[in-house]
């Protein structure tokens, strides 16, 4: 009886806009709730969009391939009762009250901006069933690219899709190889790092034998946006302290087995430093805030992102929303499940978003301290350094003794607009706090 807008999500901060890659339902076909009617891409994370009611895709708004801007309706979900209109699955269908000379002007501005520049593009020398952006084309006219050299660019975009990087890419090699090379030869990368788990970047030029130029992929160029702009923004302030964590690292050692076997999940130390975090938060709950202007705003929610590394070796921050309400089982459960779909590059939009604090593991990498830049609008980011033995000086009933103990450093960098030292190195210390007076008669 009703018709139900399809909006495009907002899928986290930052993000503006998304790239349809294709539309599962077409218009006429039916759709079941929360089943999924269309897959996009972002510079973050691609995902599959449900439908928020049951019905039939009455209208589509956008092709494939278009970009579009969070929050702009893509297409109308007909609920039952409802009569939906037969129309092209990429084109509205027009309104039967639109004038002849609307007609006319439509038709004569789609040749003009779409057909006529798309002929002039590719020479009469053939045709392919490849699809390219109107960007593409736009950029293959520009540099009189011809139809044969078009289609032979290796696309990195998916089903082989041409990127701008990669036509970019193209035109200037181009116009640094000898033109006796061949055309696909010389979208060939040379680069190879027989010791690299991830693939190189696709998009480079050869300069020189001892010069490489990379192109940003698109993510890169987000996430260097979001740094700069982080930097220009806050004023950071990093603070360091070391924590005696071996009644926590000895529980684990002896504990991880047996925790396997009941919950399925290998509990990492992640879980354990975001307990401690979040009880913190509670003690500290001006550490949770955001600013606007001269606003300040307190999060009720403790939502904590977790930086996780991509195979790409970009960076993703999925975000366990209402961490505070989740024992240690359920935190290494989630860890895991997002540590596992970050690199299967399937997050869901959802889960990068409405972080309040951010952790950020850089004794993965056997880094002993880091100082972390913000992840904005939060006003606070910890890092988590490498847990290494080494003696250290206890105090007993019978005076101090030296013993091996597992220490590590804990960096917290925070916005000193908002967080002056006092709260920043209390908050700080506070987690250490927690982290050593871990019970180790902690049950499962």
């Amino acid at each position: 009886m009703a018709k139900i807008e399809l909006l495009m999500p907002k899928m986290g901060e930052s993000i503006i806009e998304a790239t349809i890659l294709k539309w599962v339902k077409k218009v006429g076909d039916k759709v079941a709730l929360d089943e999924t009617i269309l897959e996009i891409a972002t510079d973050k994370v691609d995902s599959e969009i449900p439908s928020p009611v049951g019905g039939t895709v009455a209208e589509i708004f956008f092709p494939e391939e278009s970009v579009v801007a969070v929050g702009k309706v893509i297409a109308i979900i007909a609920t039952e009762g409802s009569e939906p209109p037969v129309a092209s699955p990429a084109v509205k269908e027009p309104d039967i009250q639109q004038t002849a000379s609307d007609i006319e002007s439509n038709i004569a501005k789609i040749q003009s901006d779409v057909l006529i520049p798309a002929l002039e593009t590719v020479s009469q020398s053939g045709s392919d069933d490849r699809f390219y952006s109107p960007l593409v084309k736009s950029i293959a006219k520009k540099e009189n690219i011809s139809h044969s050299e078009l289609g032979s660019i290796n696309g990195s975009g998916a089903n082989g899709r041409v990127t701008k990087s990669d036509i970019l890419n193209f035109v200037t090699n181009r116009g640094n190889i000898s033109s006796t090379t061949p055309a696909k030869e010389i979208n060939q990368p040379v680069y190879s790092n027989q010791n690299s788990t991830s693939s190189p970047p696709k998009a480079f030029t050869s300069i020189s034998g001892n010069t490489e130029i990379i192109e940003m992929d698109r993510m890169r160029r987000l996430i260097a946006d979001h740094m700069v702009m982080s930097k220009q923004t806050s004023p950071h302030v990093t603070s360091f302290v070391e924590a005696d964590v071996t009644n926590l690292f000895q529980w684990r050692e002896k504990n991880k087995n047996r925790f396997k076997e009941k919950y399925g999940e290998n509990i990492t130390f992640t879980p354990l430093f975001i307990d401690a975090v979040v009880r913190a938060i509670k003690d500290y709950p001006m550490v949770n805030i955001s600013l606007d202007g001269s606003k300040i705003i307190v999060k009720k929610d403790i939502n904590i992102g977790m930086a996780a590394a991509l195979p790409t070796g970009n960076l993703i921050v999925p975000v366990i929303k209402n961490a505070d309400y989740l024992n240690l089982a359920g935190l290494t459960k989630t860890v895991n499940d997002f540590a596992r779909r970050a690199r299967e590059n399937k997050l869901k939009p959802d889960e990068i978003k409405d972080g309040t604090f951010t952790i950020t593991n850089v004794g993965t990498f056997g880094n002993l301290m880091g100082t972390p830049i913000i992840n904005q609008p939060q006003v606070a980011i910890l890092a988590t350094g490498a847990i290494c033995k080494k003696p250290a000086v206890l105090e007993t009933e019978y005076g101090d003794v030296i013993a091996i103990r597992q220490l590590m450093f804990l960096s917290l960098s925070y916005d000193h607009r908002i967080v002056d030292g006092s709260l920043g190195g209390s908050f700080l210390r506070r987690i250490a706090d927690y982290l050593e007076k871990f019970d180790p008669n902690t049950t499962i």
